[in-house]
């Protein structure tokens, strides 16, 4: 496997245990709609949370959570409205960005940016 998508791999593992222990609710992982993904699909108390994670071994370039475009952005509400029409939902979304910036193997740091965006909203 190419290393970029191992260091996505790994990013996504502790940004799910990361909300885990924040005690959110896990209702999916890497869902796909088509050509579109959402890394986690989770509950916060009573709001529905599609989360896109961003993994980079480096910062030289910027911070992971810098390279979202507003394509990434229309991808995951396209995505959300086919989950939210799937499970019957009728209660508040949101999308965040979990950032993580790996440093070594074990070592990283995590950013999290609730109401990160909303897509169709410049």
């Amino acid at each position: 496997m190419a290393k970029h998508l191992e260091t996505g791999q790994k990013g996504e593992k502790i940004a799910t245990q990361f909300l885990i222990n924040k005690n959110w609710k896990i209702l999916e992982t890497n869902w796909r709609f088509s050509r579109a993904e959402v890394d986690i699909i989770a509950k916060d108390l009573d709001t529905l949370v599609f989360v896109e994670v961003k993994t980079r071994s480096y910062d030289y370039y910027g911070k992971p959570d810098a390279f979202i475009n507003k394509k990434k952005e229309l991808f995951m509400a396209d995505a959300a409205a086919v989950y939210m029409e799937k499970i019957g939902h009728e209660w508040e979304i949101r999308f965040d960005v979990i950032s993580v910036l790996m440093n070594g193997k074990e070592d990283y740091q995590i950013q999290h940016f609730k109401d990160a965006f909303f897509p169709g909203l410049t």
